[in-house]
């Protein structure tokens, strides 16, 4: 029995705000850390920093965002499961492909071609962390996908995650700062709903029950992580700058 995504990802407008809120909040800080990765003159400082922003970027603004948009996802009359090893692999891949695109323009030479396939590496990563997530999903079925709606979904990652970058880069003002952070919400909000509209269910009842954890079970565990993942960046950026401010001229 083939339905239709929309009738199962029935996320109110509360569960799409707090999701694009917690994806520009992690956008913002991993963001600053890039620019403080190019601003610094050691290479093990810029290293340090360009691995912050990408937990930021890809744990945070990518992965956690799509854990809370998938508390909408719901198939009527079928339990779901997670595998919870998928779930955490997924949040691996999303920083280690985002972290590589970062590297692209924290740690070497500036270009406009490295740009490019720094957001193309960073988009994809979006995509890949969405997927693989979704790969994680088990219930009394199977899902499928529209081929049209999945590539626009990764058209629309790595077009904003790019755009971005380039903000964050190449125009130096807080507003501009800021302006990419909201793009980059965007990138991940707009790629991730995209990514359920391809969504098709097929319900099959004869399929055995399926084990693995429940997305509430979830819940504590990945909000006090994430929450103490912020707290320390948070505090690693705002002592980055006392400390800048105390050195001497």
């Amino acid at each position: 029995m083939n339905h239709d995504s929309m009738q199962h990802f029935s996320a109110g407008l509360s569960t799409l705000v707090l999701a694009y809120v917690v994806s520009v909040i992690g956008s913002l800080i991993g963001l600053a850390c890039m620019a403080r990765a190019r601003a610094e003159p050691v290479r093990r400082a810029k290293v340090r920093w360009t691995v912050l922003g990408a937990i930021s970027i890809g744990g945070v603004a990518i992965w956690l965002m799509h854990f809370i948009a998938m508390l909408g996802f719901d198939v009527p009359g079928a339990a779901i499961k997670y595998s919870a090893p998928l779930t955490a692999l997924s949040a691996v891949v999303a920083i280690g492909v985002v972290g590589l695109g970062l590297s692209l323009v924290t740690l070497v030479r500036f270009t406009r071609t490295r740009l490019l396939v720094a957001g193309a590496l960073a988009g994809l990563g979006v995509a890949g962390m969405h997927y693989l997530g979704m790969s994680a999903i088990r219930f009394k079925g199977e899902l499928s996908y529209d081929t049209t709606l999945v590539v626009l979904s990764c058209v629309i990652a790595v077009v904003a995650a790019t755009a971005a970058f380039w903000f964050t880069l190449v125009v130096k003002t807080t507003a501009a700062r800021f302006a990419a952070g909201l793009i980059m919400g965007v990138a991940v909000t707009g790629m991730h709903y995209t990514g359920m509209a391809a969504v098709r269910v097929d319900v099959d009842p004869l399929v055995v029950a399926p084990s693995g954890t429940t997305v509430f079970d979830l819940v504590f565990p990945v909000f006090v992580t994430s929450a103490l993942v912020v707290a320390v960046l948070l505090w690693m950026l705002f002592t980055a700058d006392d400390e800048a401010l105390g050195e001497p001229a």
